[in-house]
C-alpha cells in the first residue's frame, strides 16, 4: 500500500510533468512565422533584471518591471499589482535570506517566454537551505511584465 508521502510526491510529479506538456502545447499551437519573427530582444533583458530582483530581494526593483495590473502566480498564491508583488517580495525578504537563482534556459516566442531556473535560498528562522527546481510562464505587455505564473519541483533530486 502506498503512503500518502508518496502518493503526494507521485501526484506533483504528474503535475509538474502535466504543465510542462501544457507548455509545449501552447507554444507549439500557437508558434507562426510572424510570432517568431516578433521575438523581443528586451525579453531575456527583463527575465535578467527579474532574476536580479529576487537574488536582492528588492520588491521595488521586482515590481516595477510588472504592468500596473501584472500578475504573479506560484502554487497557492496570486498577487495582482505592482503594490501587492512588492508586499509579496517583501515577506519573502522577512522569511528568506542567500537567494541564488542559476537560469538554466530561456524560451521564447513573441511576447511569451518561458524560463528554467534553479532557485535556492536560506530560512532566516532556522538556517535551512532549501533548493527548488523552477518553470515559469512570462507574459509581456508594452515592455513589462503581464503575467508570471511559476511551477516548482521541491521533491525531486537536483542532479
Amino acid at each position: 500500500m502506498l503512503s500518502n508521502k508518496s502518493i503526494i510526491k507521485s501526484i506533483n510529479i504528474i503535475l509538474l510533468w502535466l504543465g510542462a506538456a501544457l507548455i509545449f502545447l501552447s507554444f507549439t499551437l500557437n508558434i507562426n512565422v510572424s510570432a517568431q519573427a516578433a521575438i523581443k530582444p528586451d525579453i531575456p533583458n527583463l527575465i535578467h533584471q527579474a532574476r536580479d530582483a529576487w537574488v536582492a530581494l528588492d520588491g521595488d526593483a521586482l515590481a516595477q518591471l510588472f504592468t500596473p495590473n501584472g500578475e504573479l502566480i506560484v502554487p497557492g498564491q496570486k498577487w495582482q499589482g505592482q503594490a501587492k508583488i512588492r508586499e509579496a517580495v517583501s515577506l519573502l525578504a522577512q522569511q528568506s535570506k542567500e537567494i541564488k537563482i542559476d537560469i538554466q534556459r530561456i524560451i521564447l516566442c513573441g511576447d511569451r517566454a518561458v524560463v528554467e531556473w534553479r532557485y535556492e535560498e536560506t530560512e532566516r528562522a532556522t538556517n535551512r537551505h532549501t533548493s527548488t527546481d523552477d518553470a515559469i510562464v512570462i507574459d509581456f505587455q508594452d515592455g513589462q511584465i503581464s503575467r508570471w505564473r511559476e511551477y516548482f519541483d521541491t521533491e525531486t533530486p537536483s542532479s
